[in-house]
This record gives C-alpha cells, sequence and structure tokens, in this order.
C-alpha cells in the first residue's frame, strides 16, 4: 500500500503489538487504517505463534478519537458516502475487531489518553484494559447526529449498569478512568509512568497460562453470558473441544507434580 502505513504492527515472540500511528489526528481512524486492521487481526487470528495482543495508540494523547470525521464530510460533500448504522459489513476492513466474535485469543487495550467513538468501542472489545490516570472514556455520537455503530450501545449497555450505560449512550457524557474504574469498565488506573509495566504484567500472566486454555474460558464465558446456567454446563465450546484434547492440557498436571514451570506448546 503506497504510503505511510496507519497502523504498526510488530511481532515479540507470542505477543503482537498493534499500535494505531496517526497521533497528529489523535489516532483517528480512517478508511485505510480500517483496511491494514483487518488484515492484522486475520495474521493475529491465523499465526499459532501469537497468544496475545497488545492494542494501543501512538503518542500520549489519545488510543483513539473514533472515526475520521474530516473524511467522512469530505465523503458526503463528493456524494461517496452512504448511509451507516450498526455494523461495518461492506465497508472497508470488515469484519472489524468489534465484529469479530470468535476471535478467541486475548487482547489487551493500553489506553494512553482519550478514548471516544470508535476509540472507545475498540477498547470495549478488547478483553483487559489498562488505562492512565488522565484517560477519558466516551461516545458523543448522539451529539454529532450518529450513533455508537460499532458496538457501543451494546456493549456499554452489558458492560455498565443499565442506567449509567444509557446516561453515557444518549448524552456523550465522558468517563474518566477513575469512573471506569469504579464501575468495572476496566482494569487498571495507573500513572504515564507505570502504564507499560502493568500491561506488561498483565501480559505475562496471560503468557504463563496455557494459550488454548485461556482461549477456551474466554470463548466460553462470553458465549454463555445470555444462556440459563445448565443451557452453559451443556454447550459445546470449540476451543474446549481443543484444550481438552490438548498436549497441553496433560502438560499443565504434569510439570505440577514435576515441580517445574510448564511448557505449553498451543495444541
Amino acid at each position: 500500500m503506497v504510503g505511510k502505513s496507519r497502523v504498526l504492527y510488530e511481532k515479540d515472540g507470542h505477543v503482537a503489538r498493534v499500535t494505531l500511528d496517526r497521533p497528529a489526528v489523535l489516532n483517528a481512524m480512517d478508511r485505510r487504517m480500517h483496511e491494514e486492521l483487518a488484515a492484522i487481526w486475520d495474521d493475529f487470528e491465523h499465526d499459532d505463534d501469537l497468544w496475545v495482543a497488545v492494542l494501543t495508540g501512538a503518542g500520549d494523547r489519545a488510543f483513539s478519537v473514533g472515526q475520521d470525521l474530516k473524511e467522512l464530510v469530505e465523503r458526503t460533500e463528493n456524494g461517496s458516502a452512504t448511509p451507516a448504522t450498526f455494523g461495518s459489513r461492506g465497508l472497508p476492513g470488515w469484519p472489524r475487531l468489534t465484529e469479530r466474535f470468535d476471535l478467541a485469543k486475548p487482547i489487551v487495550a493500553r489506553v494512553n489518553g482519550y478514548a471516544l467513538g470508535g476509540g472507545f468501542e475498540l477498547a470495549l472489545a478488547c478483553d483487559i484494559v489498562v488505562a492512565v490516570d488522565h484517560a477519558e472514556f466516551g461516545l458523543p455520537e448522539a451529539r454529532l447526529g450518529l450513533i455508537p455503530g460499532a458496538g457501543g450501545v451494546f456493549r456499554l449497555s452489558r458492560q455498565l449498569p443499565p442506567r449509567i450505560a444509557l446516561g453515557h449512550l444518549m448524552t456523550g457524557r465522558r468517563l474518566s478512568a477513575a469512573r471506569a474504574l469504579r464501575f468495572g469498565l476496566i482494569n487498571d488506573v495507573v500513572s504515564a509512568d507505570e502504564v507499560d509495566s502493568c500491561v506488561q504484567g498483565w501480559v505475562d500472566d496471560l503468557l504463563r497460562c496455557a494459550p488454548l486454555a485461556v482461549r477456551a474460558i474466554k470463548q466460553a464465558a462470553l458465549a454463555s453470558t445470555d444462556i440459563p446456567l445448565p443451557q452453559a454446563f451443556a454447550t459445546r465450546y470449540p476451543w474446549e473441544e481443543r484444550r481438552m484434547l490438548s498436549e497441553d492440557a496433560k502438560e499443565g498436571p504434569l510439570s505440577f507434580v514435576q515441580k517445574r514451570d510448564p511448557v505449553w506448546r498451543g495444541r
């Protein structure tokens, strides 16, 4: 693709590091960034050597402020924009992270500033969220005549108490990092000096666990949220089928008995 990449993608052992790289515009996401992200998430999902991803934004001002509204206005004025609603089918980058419902590998969000609109929706789609103490979260779409169509309406109303969620969804009010932590929306709030070590701590803990067990737990937890408990027990989860018959399922107990660290193979 011609020109500077919108996203940095690095592989560090079993860890994929994904950085939204448009700091001059607070990591706003244009169509090209979505295309690049789609290719990255495809690669992450299918690379057996990658067990964990860390998603962040370049610079210290923003994780991402969401959709590039300047691009949207330009496309509207030249007649190339189409009415948008929930989801990204038919748009560049589909399926986006917010719609990769079967992606079982864990993703850690490192939120280093504003996480607004689609940026907040990206964080909501991650599994563990670490934020700097000055971070702010918000879905301002209603103030712009839009909706949080990348899952914000659905995920926020599931991850916050109903009245709190509706209040923020309908008004576009922001949440401070401290308020987000208070409601269990994120995992940790730390100073800017501590954010990298905190993120790395979560990554190290994830890597200490058997990768297939982590994926089985994530898939079962998310898939069973809205079904009765007896049905949750009776449901077959693909990643649990793989974990149950894996070498790692034998390696874990064996390493414990032999008093050594396990050697996970991810198969």
